[in-house]
């Protein structure tokens, strides 16, 4: 099992002033920031980020919804990072994410699912490196 994760906070949720409750949420469950800003993704960008979904039906309005506004990439470190993130994150489907989840929570829709996490380590990995270089990660945290 890895130790870190990617998560963003997309779009609606930056657009309706969730950052800092979601990144309190991510605190709470044991977390550790590793890095973190605020990007907006070209158009370019977003289509690379999102690749292995490009022949799915949806690929497009991801693709113009994630460049849509302001994003907030995190990496995260815990044990078992990416499946804890998930359960923290719940359903895609908002209607259908435990409650107390992020989704539940904050999410309006499939669509406008409020955060990404990755879902694999070697995804978790792949898309760490998109958003950071090696110098933006901080690996001695807390001092």
């Amino acid at each position: 099992m890895g130790n870190k994760t990617l998560a963003i906070i997309k779009p609606d949720a930056v657009n309706d002033n969730h950052i800092g409750e979601i990144i309190s949420m991510i605190n709470k469950a044991g977390f550790k920031i590793k890095a973190l800003k605020m990007i907006r993704l070209s158009k370019d960008a977003a289509r690379s980020f999102y690749e292995v979904h490009k022949d799915r039906p949806f690929y497009g309005e991801l693709v113009d919804y994630m460049t849509s506004g302001p994003c907030v990439p995190i990496a995260l470190e815990k044990e078992n990072a990416v499946e804890d993130y998930r359960k923290l994150i719940g359903a895609t489907d908002p209607a259908k994410a435990a409650e107390g989840t992020v989704r539940k929570l904050y999410a309006k829709s499939v669509q406008f699912n409020a955060v990404h996490g990755s879902d694999s380590d070697e995804n978790a990995a792949r898309e760490i490196a998109f958003f950071f270089s090696s110098k933006e990660l901080i690996e001695n945290y807390p001092l």
